[in-house]
């Protein structure tokens, strides 16, 4: 008989380790399940607190039914009676950090650079943005039209290497200003819904009257170069820019950003080492939070983390390999450090709600067809991004001039190595002078069939 009891025993000891480990997971999932249902309503405690109450009341309600064996003594009774209450505590104590800040809720700006003065505009569109100005320098000749950055994110802070390409540029005569979009950097927040593409193409109309001297060259970069083809499409705005430099551009619209093609040559992602520094997704709260809204289960204004929090949580190294994207893959193993961790700034809900304001919108091409804004197209080699992006850009925009492919660069084409700033600033000074371009014009709009085809 006793041969058979030791087994016994066990196997009612496993049976109840495993229902415990059912509940606690079952726990974790309704949590989860009621996070996305109420879209983090109030931190997530419209989630946390239901799913505490309903598994403390099955606890009580499973330990007022238990039966008990006669011999065994009240204290042991007691305890067996608090059984059921345990996998209601782990799972509470499992979920409990996500409802929990572990940053400020309120903005905390980075501090001002200090090679740049750091100015604050109020634009008659409502957004107040920080403004960086780079006078003209050098030996050389002025030039008499101001250039305008725009830089990538799409809401994300001026990187140090771009300020520094931006010095190249003034030191070789141009007046340069730039500014931080609404929610990067050192410029205010907006409410979320406000976050759009087309708020950032009213933006830069705005920006351009605030300066009070006409027409403006302007640069746009990734995400910087799709609001600028999208004010390109806007005849409005597109009268305030003189030259167009469209750099390395994501999808313009709804119709390019659903474009299944093909990226340029090998990039550095998965070859480079992994970057270093604390990631906010190592935190259960922030996990969670930027896991369920990038893949569409969380609004960008969902109530589990402010929009505030989100911007002070995220760190560069929670960009993964986005970083090592922007290479090419010969250089892997000597990716610059783009940006200091007092400098960096991102904000992941709302570059999400542009992005997605983009991916919904209708095609610009009919209007982006009756622009007549002296334009060139930047191509980078090793870009990461979808050829057909940029080649969409250069079949329905009539006033692009010249295409410039950049050779031994990746996305981030001005990125110090190997004297890629100065072939940079060569190219884009060439243009807006109307100079004679340094390096062929490819592709042509006749040769994009040639272009994708052949992979490059």
């Amino acid at each position: 008989m006793s041969t058979f009891a030791l087994p016994a025993t066990l196997l009612r000891r496993a049976a109840r380790s495993l229902s415990a480990l059912a509940a606690v997971l079952a726990s974790v999932l309704a949590f989860l399940a009621l996070v996305v249902l109420t879209d983090g309503a109030g931190s997530g405690l419209a989630a946390w607190l239901p799913v505490l109450a309903v598994g403390t009341a099955l606890a009580l309600w499973r330990s007022r039914s238990r039966s008990w064996d006669r011999d065994r003594s009240r204290s042991r009774a007691r305890v067996a009676r608090l059984v059921p209450f345990l996998p209601v505590l782990v799972a509470a104590a499992l979920t409990a950090p996500v409802c929990v800040p572990t940053v400020p809720t309120a903005r905390q700006y980075p501090p001002d650079l200090p090679f740049v003065a750091t100015e604050r505009w109020s634009l008659d569109t409502g957004s107040s943005v920080a403004v960086y100005h780079y006078p003209p320098a050098g030996p050389g000749p002025r030039h008499p039209v101001p250039l305008v950055y725009l830089n990538g994110g799409p809401v994300r802070g001026i990187s140090l290497l771009d300020h520094r390409f931006l010095q190249l540029l003034a030191g070789q005569g141009y007046d340069v200003y730039a500014y931080e979009q609404p929610g990067g950097g050192r410029s205010g927040l907006l409410p979320m819904d406000q976050y759009t593409a087309d708020r950032s193409v009213r933006d830069l109309g705005a920006f351009v009257d605030r300066l009070g001297g006409g027409a403006v060259d302007v640069l746009g970069f990734s995400s910087g170069a799709v609001v600028l083809t999208r004010a390109l499409a806007d005849p409005g705005t597109a009268a305030r820019v003189h030259r167009a430099v469209i750099a390395e551009p994501g999808p313009m619209d709804g119709p390019t950003a659903r474009i299944a093609g093909h990226q340029g040559r090998e990039s550095a992602r998965g070859l480079a080492p992994d970057p270093t520094g604390p990631r906010s997704t190592h935190v259960p709260r922030y996990a969670v939070a930027f896991g369920l809204m990038r893949l569409g289960l969380l609004s960008p204004g969902t109530g589990l983390i402010g929009q505030a929090e989100g911007d002070n949580a995220f760190t560069a190294a929670d960009l993964g390999g986005d970083t090592a994207s922007a290479y090419c893959a010969r250089d892997a193993h000597r990716i610059p450090v783009e940006d200091s961790a007092r400098n960096f700034s991102f904000s992941p809900a709302a570059s999400l709600r542009v992005q997605r304001t983009v991916r919904d919108s209708a095609s610009i091409a009919p209007q982006l067809g009756r622009s007549r804004t002296p334009a060139m197209l930047m191509i980078a080699e090793c870009s990461s991004q979808v050829r057909q992006w940029a080649t969409a850009v250069l079949a329905a925009d009539p006033a692009i001039q010249r295409t410039q492919f950049m050779p031994g660069v990746g996305h981030h084409m001005w990125n110090g190595l190997d004297g890629n700033n100065d072939r940079a600033a060569a190219v884009i000074g060439a243009f807006l002078q109307d100079q004679p371009a340094p390096l062929p014009n490819s592709p042509t709009r006749e040769g994009i069939p040639a272009f994708l085809r052949d992979h490059e």
